[in-house]
C-alpha cells in the first residue's frame, strides 16, 4: 500500500513492494555495518529516504539499498521513498552514480557496474564516461581490471590492495608469473611503488634472452669415438662399413667407406 503524491515528495511505501535494482553495482554488504544501521533506524527512524521508480504494480530501487536492507532487518513494514520517473537506463546510471559518490565501492564492483551499464543498457563507453563524470581513459582503465580472473580479484579484494596495484599486475601477460608476483606483493605487504618496481624487474628478467649452452671440446678424439660408434651400429645392422684413420703433419684424417650395394635397401645409389 502506498500514498500517491507529487513528484519528489516523500511517501511511505510497503517495504515488500520495493525490489532491488538489477543494475546495482554493489555485490557485497558488510553484515556488521547493516546491523548497526538497523539499530540506528529502530531508534531514530530513517533519516534519508530511498529513491525508487514506479513499475507496473511495484517499485524498483534506484538508490539506497543499504538503507532498504537495514529497514527490513529492523522489521519495518513501510519505508520512506522519493518516487522518480525515469527509464531503466537512467535508473542504472543513477544507481552507479549514487554508489560512486559514496566512494566505498570495491574496485571490481565498480568495474563490473560500468561494464553492465555499457552492455545491458546499450550505453557506449564514451556516454558512460560522460554521465559518470569520468574521462574515457579513466573509465577504460577501470574496465581493464576485469581482465584479472576471479581468483586474482578475490586475493586483491581480501588483502585490500588498490586499483594501482591491480593495474601494475595487468602489465604481466603470463598468468602463472602474474599470480607469483601477486603472492609476493601480499606476503611482503608491498606498497604501490614497490609493487611496480617488482613488476618491472620480473618483466625485465623474463625478456632477457636465454643464454645458449656452448659445448667446448678440447680433445678431437671425442669426434672419432662418435664416428666409430656409428660404424659399429651400421655393422650390427649388416652394413659392412669401414673407417680408416690417419694423421699427417697438419691434419687428422678419417675416411669412411660404405659399400654401394648396402647403402640403400634396393641397392640403388643414394640420391
Amino acid at each position: 500500500m502506498h500514498i500517491l503524491s507529487d513528484r519528489c515528495k516523500v511517501v511511505q511505501i510497503d517495504i515488500n513492494s520495493v525490489h532491488p535494482n538489477p543494475a546495482q553495482p554493489r555485490r557485497t554488504f558488510n553484515e556488521e555495518e547493516l546491523s548497526e544501521l538497523s539499530k540506528s533506524i529502530r531508534i531514530n527512524g530513517l533519516l534519508q529516504p530511498i529513491t525508487v521508480r514506479r513499475l507496473k504494480s511495484d517499485y524498483e530501487l534506484i538508490a539506497g539499498e543499504r538503507r532498504l536492507r537495514a529497514c527490513k532487518l529492523a522489521g519495518m513494514q513501510t519505508i520512506a521513498c522519493i518516487i522518480k520517473e525515469c527509464t531503466p537506463e537512467k535508473s542504472a546510471i543513477l544507481a552507479m552514480t549514487e554508489n560512486l559518490q559514496r566512494q566505498d565501492l570495491q574496485i571490481f564492483e565498480e568495474a563490473e557496474g560500468i561494464r553492465r551499464l555499457i552492455e545491458e543498457w546499450h550505453v557506449t563507453q564514451e556516454q558512460a564516461a560522460y554521465r559518470l563524470g569520468k574521462s574515457q581513459s579513466t573509465l577504460a582503465n577501470k574496465l581493464r581490471l576485469l581482465k584479472l580472473d576471479e581468483e586474482e580479484r578475490a586475493k586483491i579484494t581480501e588483502n585490500k590492495l588498490t586499483e594501482r596495484h591491480a593495474r601494475a599486475l595487468l602489465r604481466i601477460k603470463d598468468k602463472e608469473l602474474r599470480n607469483k608476483i601477486l603472492d609476493q606483493i601480499i606476503e611482503n605487504g608491498l606498497n604501490v611503488k614497490q609493487s611496480e618496481e617488482l613488476v618491472d624487474k620480473s618483466l625485465n628478467d623474463d625478456e632477457k634472452p636465454k643464454q645458449k649452452r656452448t659445448i667446448i671440446v678440447k680433445d678431437v678424439r671425442v669426434f672419432f669415438n662418435t664416428i666409430n660408434h656409428a660404424i659399429n651400429t651400421m655393422k650390427k645392422s649388416g652394413i659392412n662399413a669401414q673407417t680408416l684413420n690417419s694423421e699427417t703433419e697438419d691434419y687428422f684424417e678419417c675416411l669412411v667407406r660404405i659399400p654401394k650395394s648396402q647403402a640403400t635397401s634396393n641397392g640403388k645409389k643414394p640420391a
